[in-house]
C-alpha cells in the first residue's frame, strides 16, 4: 500500500501536477512543477521562451545570460544557432492554468506578456522611415516614429533592441532631413522625432553628426525658445548630447541667435531637474570653451545669471548644485561677473556653506569662486567682501578643508585665501568656531 502511494506521487511529479506537502506545522505547501521553473533561477516562469536547443527559460533570465556574452545554452552547453528566443505559448498557458487552479493558496495568475520587438521588425521600421524621409512624407514618418516610441516604452528590452539596431542614427538622420525642408509644415514630425530621440540617448558619433547639422541645430534652438514644456526639455537634452563631446558644436551653438537667452529662461523657469542640469551644462561649455565666451558671459550677466544661480544654490540637489557652481565659477572669470557676485548678499553665505558640504566638486568650485572674489577685493581699498567672508566663517572652514584634504589646485587657492583673510582678522571677530564643525555631521 505504501509502495503504491509513493509511485502515484512520483508519477504526479513527472506529469507536472500540483504536489502538496505538509510542513512541520501541518500547513500545506505548494511545490511548483519542475517544467514550470526556469532552469537558471528555479523560479516560476513569467514569460517562458525556448532556445534553438529546445530548452525553455524565463525570458528575463536568458536574455541577461546572452547579453553577458554567453552564446551557449546554460543547461546543455550547446552553441546557440539563433540568439532570438521563441515564446513558448503552450508552457505559458499551462502555467497560467496552474496559477488559476491554485488561487485559493494565494497564487496570482501571471499576465500574458507582450511579445517583444525583434531585430528584424526594428530594421523594417527604420527602413520605412528612411523611405518616408526621401519622399518627404511627414505623416508617414510621424506614424512610424509614434510606433517606435510606443514599443520602446513597453519594456527596457525593446528600448535596447532599438538602440542596438541603430534607431538613434536613423531618427537623427530623419530629423536632419525634415529640418532642411519647410519648417512650418514639418513641426509635428520634427517634434515626434525629437521626442523619440530623447528615449535613445546617448547617441553614437554618426547620429550626433546628423543632429549637429546647421539646420537641425537651428530647429533645436527654435524648440528651446518656444513651444510646450516637452519640446523645450527634449531640445535641451539634444543640445547636451551635441556639446558634451564636440567643441565645434559648442562654437556653433554660441554663435546662434537666441541660444543663450533660451538656455537662461530654462533655468529661470525650470521644467524638471534633468532639463535644468542639461541647461547648466550647455552654458558651462559655452562660457568656458567657445571663442566668444567673453561676449556670452557679458550677455548672461546682463540677463541676471549671477543672482539666479545664487538663488538656485540655496536649496538644490547635488547635480544642480555642482553645475550651478561650475557656471558661476566661469562667470567670475570676468570683471562684470565678479562685480555682480560681490554686490550680491547671498554670495559669501552660500559659497562658504557649500565647502565640505555637498561633494568634492562643489568644494573645489566654491573655493575657486571665493579666491577670485577675494583676490579682486585685495587689489582695491574696499575689503567688504573679505570681511563678510570672515563673518560667515570662511577662515575656519578653509582651515578645516586643509586638514581634511583636497586636490592640489584647491589646496593652493585655500592657502592663499587664508593669507588674505588673515590680514583682516583683526578688523572683525570670526563666528563661533563650533558652528563650523556642524558641517562634519553631513557626508562630504
Amino acid at each position: 500500500m505504501m509502495i503504491s502511494s509513493w509511485r502515484r506521487r512520483r508519477a504526479a511529479r513527472r506529469e507536472g501536477k500540483l504536489q502538496q506537502q505538509r510542513n512541520d506545522n501541518g500547513e500545506i505547501e505548494l511545490t511548483v512543477p519542475r517544467d514550470f521553473r526556469c532552469p537558471i533561477s528555479l523560479d516560476l516562469m513569467k514569460d517562458p521562451v525556448t532556445l534553438s536547443t529546445g530548452i525553455t527559460y524565463d525570458r528575463e533570465n536568458i536574455e541577461k545570460w546572452i547579453e553577458a556574452g554567453n552564446f551557449t545554452c546554460p543547461l546543455t552547453n550547446q552553441v546557440l544557432r539563433s540568439l532570438e528566443p521563441i515564446p513558448n505559448h503552450i508552457i505559458r498557458k499551462k502555467i497560467q492554468d496552474w496559477c488559476v487552479e491554485n488561487r485559493s493558496y494565494g497564487i496570482e495568475r501571471i499576465p500574458t506578456p507582450r511579445v517583444p520587438v525583434t531585430s528584424m521588425e526594428v530594421s523594417d521600421i527604420l527602413s520605412k522611415i528612411n523611405v518616408a524621409c526621401m519622399k518627404q512624407n511627414g505623416k508617414g514618418c510621424r506614424d512610424l516614429v509614434l510606433k517606435i516610441k510606443s514599443l520602446a516604452k513597453e519594456s527596457e528590452r525593446n528600448k535596447r533592441c532599438f538602440v542596438s539596431n541603430g534607431a538613434g542614427c536613423a531618427l537623427s538622420e530623419a530629423f536632419q532631413a525634415f529640418s532642411r525642408a519647410s519648417f512650418d509644415e514639418n513641426v509635428a514630425v520634427l517634434e515626434e522625432i525629437l521626442s523619440a530621440l530623447a528615449i535613445m540617448f546617448p547617441l553614437d558619433v554618426e547620429a550626433k553628426g546628423f543632429l549637429g547639422s546647421a539646420s537641425a541645430m537651428r530647429c533645436l534652438i527654435w524648440f528651446l525658445s518656444s513651444g510646450d514644456l516637452s519640446r523645450r526639455r527634449n531640445a535641451v537634452l539634444g543640445l547636451r548630447e551635441l556639446v558634451s563631446t564636440d567643441e565645434r558644436k559648442v562654437n556653433e551653438l554660441s554663435d546662434m541667435e537666441g541660444a543663450i537667452e533660451a538656455l537662461f529662461k530654462l533655468i529661470k523657469d525650470p521644467i524638471c531637474p534633468t532639463s535644468t542640469k542639461a541647461s547648466l551644462l550647455v552654458i558651462y561649455k559655452i562660457i568656458t570653451s567657445s571663442p566668444t565666451k567673453e561676449k556670452q558671459v557679458k550677455k548672461l550677466v546682463n540677463l541676471g545669471i549671477v543672482s539666479l544661480l545664487l538663488e538656485t544654490l540655496v536649496d538644490s540637489e547635488r547635480g544642480i548644485c555642482e553645475k550651478a557652481l561650475g557656471v558661476l565659477d566661469g562667470i567670475c572669470n570676468s570683471e562684470e561677473g565678479r562685480q555682480m557676485a560681490c554686490n550680491n548678499a547671498l554670495s559669501m553665505p552660500v559659497l562658504v556653506k557649500k565647502i565640505l558640504r555637498v561633494s568634492n566638486l562643489t568644494t573645489d568650485f566654491s573655493v575657486s569662486i571665493l579666491w577670485k572674489l577675494c583676490k579682486k577685493e585685495k587689489t582695491e581699498d574696499d575689503a567688504s567682501v573679505i570681511l563678510e567672508a570672515l563673518q560667515v566663517g570662511a577662515f575656519l572652514k578653509l582651515l578645516l578643508l586643509l586638514q581634511v584634504g583636497c586636490v592640489e589646485e584647491t589646496k593652493d587657492k585655500a592657502s592663499e585665501l587664508l593669507k588674505i583673510l588673515n590680514l583682516h582678522r583683526n578688523k572683525m571677530e570670526c563666528v563661533d568656531p563650533m558652528d563650523n564643525f556642524k558641517d562634519l555631521k553631513r557626508p562630504f
